[in-house]
């Protein structure tokens, strides 16, 4: 072999090493950029989850306390302990609330503030510290589960999740809440 064929070989038996190598690298970057995607996905998943399950728990507290404070239910918890519960579980969803202010986008980020106002105003209700009626506590949490249906919206879409369940298919569904003592 000539010394032109020997060096035309050498180059292109570097010039395949050197793209296997260059299309290797895209490869495993691309990998790592997909993992660490999955990993914050999962991440955001978790958390969503936990704080919607932290306002259920604070809209729970907060029924006990409306109810026992209205005298619609009998428990053998007093009003203060009731009040003490829910205060606990308002720190909860709070320290939840901060774990989506770190990992969600702006649109997720402003359905939670819309969630924790709703939620707030049902607090205020449930305490006495604002005055209100049957009527007005029920549209108060009307509201708050109208924040929490656009709150999921908008989780699943941040999540790349299908399908849908906004509208007034799925808030025509009601509340659970008790009926007025002129009904029984």
């Amino acid at each position: 072999m000539d010394t032109i064929t020997q060096l035309v070989t050498i180059a292109a038996v570097l010039l395949g090493s050197l793209t296997t190598y260059a299309t290797n690298q895209l490869v495993e970057r691309s990998k790592r950029r997909e993992l660490r995607r999955v990993r914050w996905d999962e991440k955001k998943l978790d958390a969503y989850a936990e704080y919607i399950g932290r306002v259920r728990a604070v809209i729970h507290a907060n029924v006990l306390l409306y109810e026992v404070r209205e005298e619609m239910r009998a428990m053998p918890r007093s009003e203060h302990d009731l009040a003490m519960d829910l205060t606990d579980a308002t720190a909860a969803q709070a320290i939840a609330f901060e774990r989506v202010m770190l990992l969600a986008g702006d649109e997720v980020v402003n359905s939670a503030h819309a969630v924790q106002e709703a939620t707030a105003a049902i607090g205020w209700h449930a305490r006495g510290v604002v005055a209100g009626t049957l009527d007005e506590w029920r549209a108060r949490n009307a509201a708050a589960f109208g924040a929490i249906n656009l709150f999921h919206q908008r989780a699943r879409a941040d999540l790349g999740v299908s399908g849908s369940f906004e509208g007034e298919a799925h808030s025509a569904r009601g509340l659970l809440l008790p009926g007025t003592r002129e009904a029984e």
